[in-house]
């Protein structure tokens, strides 16, 4: 029945007594014709094969950056040890700060009325940039001409959890998406063989859990895929004992036929995104081994990168392995490491977990250049925030500092050899181009060819973006 014929019915109907009876027996028909005519001719519902989630989407301005690698170091390193020379601090070592230092301030552990400590390492200018950096990263140092150090970066979180939440999502509530999710949302993804968006995790599980790489309230498709280091990439990724690969196919076939129907009949667009979760599974189960299997590598780019032992897990062979996936047109690869949390033993702990960063780091940046990927793969390094320039436990160690941390970029349209911003004397406060966390999001989107406003998602009744009602393109860092 059409609109018009009911309309012509209750026209008809006028002057009779217009009963409940009436109305279900030929307004309900008439109403349930209108809602399946329009659920049956919703483009997603009009093929027996939905369009792919992830299918490749043009961006909204032309981007500089077409992949991203997330090197995210969870657990706040140090930037007074690493990246912020501070010489009037080492000068002040083991005196008390002055009270408008600490005016308004508040510490995660410590009392902020602390001796100041000393940076424990010697700064030197490397490359023809003259960027300062730590003895302890000799090998960044030997990058520095490609990499854009931010030394301005603040947040509005003091703890871990929180903290890496908000870099990760734009905000230190747990369910919202987080920025490689907002990437593949928006652009989606060239691989159809892997996930748009891949995490590798190296030290230990990061305090903030899956939700540093979860999708939140967008389609499930868009979430980050842990691939473990040992045993199967996915888990459950082989067949079961007595299942035979055209067993696992019937049964796959039959399963994606009801879910086709299923989102025929209802138009859920989770649906959509299992059938897809469906298909990539079974790609995974031939591209994941190759991508994991690192014999085919030089033993020049092992070395390159700090790899002796190619099955041994760990930072190196994460940082190898995103080349890898980005090669494989992979959107987006997050690296986690947290292992910076020094709050005590600081001298010995930063040192050795630079021996273990440093040289992968840097080597993923020459390896990414050498192969003519840099240009349009962004690389970013950074925490959660920084360390206090006051002393904890026992005076080798620091506690949480949101006010000012380091970040460093890379490539996909960065502005090469470049310090941006600057702290001041102690390192303690942000004092000339400050970059809140919502700037960063907009500029890496901005890289990315994604208007930070326009890209939205429905929720709840409102439209939610990654930089939520903030952020500015940082146009300083830009090449």
């Amino acid at each position: 029945m059409t609109l018009a014929n009911l309309v012509g019915q209750v026209q008809r109907a006028q002057g009779e007594i217009l009963t409940r009876r009436w109305f279900f027996r030929d307004c309900g028909v008439g109403l349930a014709g209108i809602a399946a005519h329009s659920l049956m001719t919703r483009p997603a519902l009009a093929n027996s094969v939905p369009t792919s989630p992830l299918a490749p989407r043009p961006a909204h301005h032309p981007a500089t950056a077409k992949r991203v690698i997330y090197l995210f170091h969870a657990g706040a390193p140090s930037h007074l040890e690493l990246y912020d020379p501070k010489p009037e601090l080492v000068k002040r070592d083991g005196q008390m700060p002055s009270a408008d230092l600490l005016k308004g301030y508040r510490s995660a552990f410590i009392n902020p009325n602390s001796a100041l400590l000393g940076g424990k390492y010697q700064f030197a200018p490397a490359g023809q940039c003259g960027m300062e950096l730590s003895e302890l990263l000799p090998h960044t140092a030997g990058v520095a001409d490609e990499i854009c150090l931010i030394r301005s970066m603040h947040t509005e979180a003091i703890n871990h959890a929180p903290g890496q939440i908000m870099m990760n999502t734009g905000s230190q509530q747990f369910g919202r998406p987080s920025f490689g999710s907002w990437s593949t949302y928006g652009l989606g993804s060239e691989s159809q063989d892997l996930p748009g968006l891949v995490v590798l995790t190296s030290a230990k599980g990061t305090s903030g859990g899956a939700s540093n790489y979860g999708c939140g309230f967008l389609p499930t498709i868009h979430s980050g895929v842990p691939f473990r280091s040992a045993g199967d990439a996915v888990l459950y990724l082989s067949n079961p004992p007595g299942i035979d690969d055209p067993t696992q196919r019937a049964s796959f076939e039959s399963l994606r036929r009801l879910q086709e129907l299923s989102l025929q009949s209802i138009g859920d667009p989770e649906i959509a995104a299992r059938i897809q979760s469906y298909e990539l599974a079974h790609r995974l189960q031939t591209s994941a081994p190759e991508l994991m299997d690192l014999s085919s590598e030089s033993p020049e780019t092992l070395k390159m990168y700090g790899i002796q032992d190619a099955k041994q897990p760990g930072y190196a062979r994460n940082c190898l392995l995103a080349r890898r996936l980005i090669e494989r047109n992979v959107r987006f690869v997050q690296l986690f490491h947290e292992n910076w949390d020094n709050h005590g033993d600081l001298t010995k702990r930063i040192k050795e977990n630079a021996v273990n960063t440093d040289q992968p780091s840097a080597a993923l940046i020459r390896d990414l250049k050498q192969r003519g990927l840099l240009d349009d793969t962004l690389v970013i390094w950074g925490g959660e925030f920084g360390r206090t320039p006051m002393a904890q436990g026992g005076r080798d160690g620091r506690d949480h500092h949101n006010r000012c941390f380091s970040v460093w970029l890379a490539g996909g349209g960065i502005k090469p050899g470049h310090v941006h911003g600057k702290t001041d004397d102690f390192g303690f406060n942000v004092v000339e181009n400050p970059v809140p966390v919502h700037d960063l999001h907009a500029t890496l989107l901005h890289l990315l060819g994604l208007d930070h406003t326009r890209l939205t998602y429905r929720f709840q009744g409102r439209d939610y973006r990654l930089t939520d009602i903030h952020g500015h393109v940082i146009r300083g860092i830009l090449a």
